[in-house]
């Protein structure tokens, strides 16, 4: 790939694309029918009893009180769901005894061993270290990632115009990690490491026909790995999701389990995005539906590793 062959850039912001929700208690359908129905008055004497007149008064007071059942039913309905992603969502002790199923939402209480626990928490203490520009480690760290995705290049300063042929947005690569943090740094590491078959072709885009407007490499997996730790739960004291639930079993089994799933989904986004002849203004959508993937594919019941997952079977070393 041309040196000079500069990638436009990706704007990245709101990466999972999901915002909190909230009742809306004016989106309830709006009474279309008066309270009490029409009466009509006779001015001209006293009323005679009608039968069929009662049956149609009748039917309106039905109708009336199955249209407020109505109503209030879905103004309870929309409130238990309210109630209940707070208390799924906010991890606290009442949220575990009595765990809500919505969605994603893991419907049984969760037990972490003690070897699942401490995996946990140390990935966790990876996701709290911020990227910074002035640690020679994390300035290290760059110019290893460098050597892995041009190995026939000389490493630039660590501002440059050349940081933008991997896709980073500017000429400094440190003012991309605002999201992401180290771990998506070492992410990208990892990839090119295990995985350079795959990680050279997504690099170089070499697959499938591209578009005019591709997404930018790098920045892209900033992206991704924001949102498999908002997939996962991991900002949680115990996950509640499914996915979430299930990515500590496969944690258990192998440490690395998280750095193995970035290259699932790296790999899964790009495939994605060839199928969907996505461009730049696309990016958020394919992300999604990238999630969505993954989130089907990891409670599959004969998934055990993340190599058992279907989406495993793209990667090449």
């Amino acid at each position: 790939m041309s040196m000079t062959n500069l990638r436009r850039r990706l704007h990245h912001g709101d990466v999972d694309g999901r915002k909190n929700e909230h009742v809306d208690i004016s989106s309830v359908d709006s009474l279309n029918e008066p309270l009490l129905g029409k009466s009509s008055s006779d001015t001209g004497g006293s009323e005679v009893y009608d039968p069929r007149r009662q049956d149609l008064w009748d039917d309106d007071r039905k109708k009336e009180q199955l249209h407020w059942s109505f109503l209030f039913s879905n103004l309870i309905a929309q409130w238990a769901q309210w109630l209940a992603n707070i208390i799924v969502g906010s991890g606290s002790l009442f949220g575990r005894l009595f765990p809500f199923s919505l969605d994603n939402q893991n419907s049984s209480p969760v037990y972490l061993s003690p070897l699942q626990e401490d995996r946990l928490n140390t990935l966790r203490s990876r996701l709290q270290i911020p990227f910074d520009g002035s640690r020679v480690e994390h300035q290290d760290a760059l110019r290893q990632l460098w050597r892995l995705a041009y190995p026939n290049h000389d490493i630039p300063p660590l501002k440059s115009e050349l940081w933008k042929e991997m896709g980073w947005q500017g000429t400094d690569p440190s003012t991309d990690f605002r999201g992401g943090g180290f771990i998506s740094l070492e992410n990208l590491i990892f990839f090119a490491r295990n995985y350079p078959g795959s990680f050279q072709a997504l690099l170089n885009k070499v697959q499938g026909q591209r578009a005019d407007w591709e997404y930018p490499f790098a920045v892209a997996g900033i992206n991704i790995s924001f949102m498999l730790i908002q997939m996962l739960d991991l900002q949680s004291s115990v996950p509640s999701s499914k996915s979430g639930v299930r990515f500590v079993e496969l944690l258990g089994r192998d440490e690395n389990a998280f750095d193995h799933l970035y290259c699932v989904a790296f790999r899964l986004l790009d495939a994605q995005w060839l199928v969907k002849r996505a461009s730049y203004m696309e990016f958020n959508e394919v992300l999604k539906s990238t999630r969505t993937q993954l989130e089907r594919e990891l409670v599959l019941e004969d998934v055990l590793e993340v190599k058992d997952l279907p989406s495993y079977t793209m990667l090449d070393k």
